[in-house]
């Protein structure tokens, strides 16, 4: 089949540079996706998702006479500037009728707002840290407790992190936010204790692959910060299958269902969680855009699962597929030729 993997490496294919740049940038994935597809016998472009992607599109995989769509798109682009950037690609190729992996425009857009997924989670019965919106920091805290986390609303991947001890500070840390991401701060408490990721894979029936532990060890900030999300030695040692009873387990799971339901995802996605020191776990955010290159947390519950890399992102293709058409990907569409970009 042919499939299209659409990224953001170059962010200079727009009309006007203008707008909140995307923050978020490829330090390594979308080639070795690209590589994992045409081991799986799949035709393969690497484009960028930009204002020429319909175009490109068209040409790579043009629709056949009764109006099918004659591929799919292996979505991972993070977007080039504006609001929720997620949605940007995933919008296009819903009004180009293009099938693609992922979450939809509607999916990246709930949970790339940390105070909606909050919300929203919360009236299935989620437990997640108490939490204020401020835009000054000198709104009322009322009954959080310190210290705190201070985040922007809409960022991903631990961007502006900051952790507060005193009230004193808190004006300075949210106006970093404003000043740096002109959005909100989300301002919630901090739980003291351990820290695991869950990633999900499916739609109707989910799989929840093994618990990944973030183990802090000596580190003196036990946070999992930007660097540690992506690049294993930059932070805290992951520990796959994570070391907690079946019970626990069991609950992360069913509560990382429930998340992923709540926030419109699809396809795959990833849970954060803090358990604090009695045991009670509560959701950080949802990531409807894992990381899922190789050394991503992502991969290493699935490598733990017994899915090699290839096998992997082969499945996330055929979930997707199976999502829009009932079916997995017939064998016969396996061809392996690269085009280039």
């Amino acid at each position: 089949m042919r499939v299209a993997v659409v990224w953001n490496g170059d962010r200079t294919g727009v009309i006007n540079r203008f707008g909140q740049p995307c923050s978020e940038e490829y330090r390594e994935g979308a080639e070795s996706v690209e590589a994992a597809l045409r081991e799986g016998g799949h035709e393969t472009l690497l484009c960028e998702g930009d204002k020429e992607l319909l175009a490109r599109l068209e040409q790579f995989m043009p629709p056949d006479p009764q109006a099918r769509p004659s591929g799919m798109v292996f979505n991972m682009a993070l977007g080039i500037q504006g609001e929720c950037c997620y949605t940007h690609v995933p919008a296009m190729l819903e009004m180009a009728g293009v099938p693609y992996t992922g979450s939809s425009p509607l999916g990246h857009g709930i949970a790339l707002d940390k105070v909606i997924t909050k919300r929203l989670i919360r009236d299935r019965g989620v437990p997640t840290p108490n939490f204020r919106v401020m835009r000054r920091g000198t709104e009322n805290t009322c009954d959080l407790r310190f210290p705190v986390v201070v985040k922007p609303r809409h960022e991903s991947t631990s961007f502006g992190l900051q952790l507060v001890h005193e009230p004193a500070q808190l004006r300075q840390a949210v106006e970093v936010i404003v000043m740096q991401y002109a959005q909100d701060a989300l301002v919630e408490e901090y739980i003291d204790g351990r820290e695991i990721t869950v990633a999900l894979l499916g739609n109707g029936e989910l799989e929840a692959l093994p618990l990944v532990e973030y183990e802090f060890g000596g580190h003196e900030t036990r946070m999992v910060t930007r660097d540690a999300k992506e690049v294993a030695v930059a932070g805290p040692h992951r520990i796959c299958p994570a070391q907690i009873g079946s019970s626990l387990a069991t609950m992360l799971r069913d509560i990382s269902v429930a998340t992923f339901r709540a926030c419109q995802c699809r396809d795959y996605a990833r849970v954060d969680f803090r358990i604090d020191r009695s045991g009670q776990p509560f959701v950080l955010e949802i990531n409807s855009m894992a990381g899922i290159s190789m050394s991503c947390a992502y991969a290493l519950a699935a490598t733990t699962a017994g899915h090699s890399y290839s096998s992997l992102i082969n499945r996330i293709l055929d979930v997707a597929h199976t999502r829009y058409f009932g079916i997995g990907i017939p064998k016969a569409e396996h061809a392996p030729i690269r085009h280039p970009t």
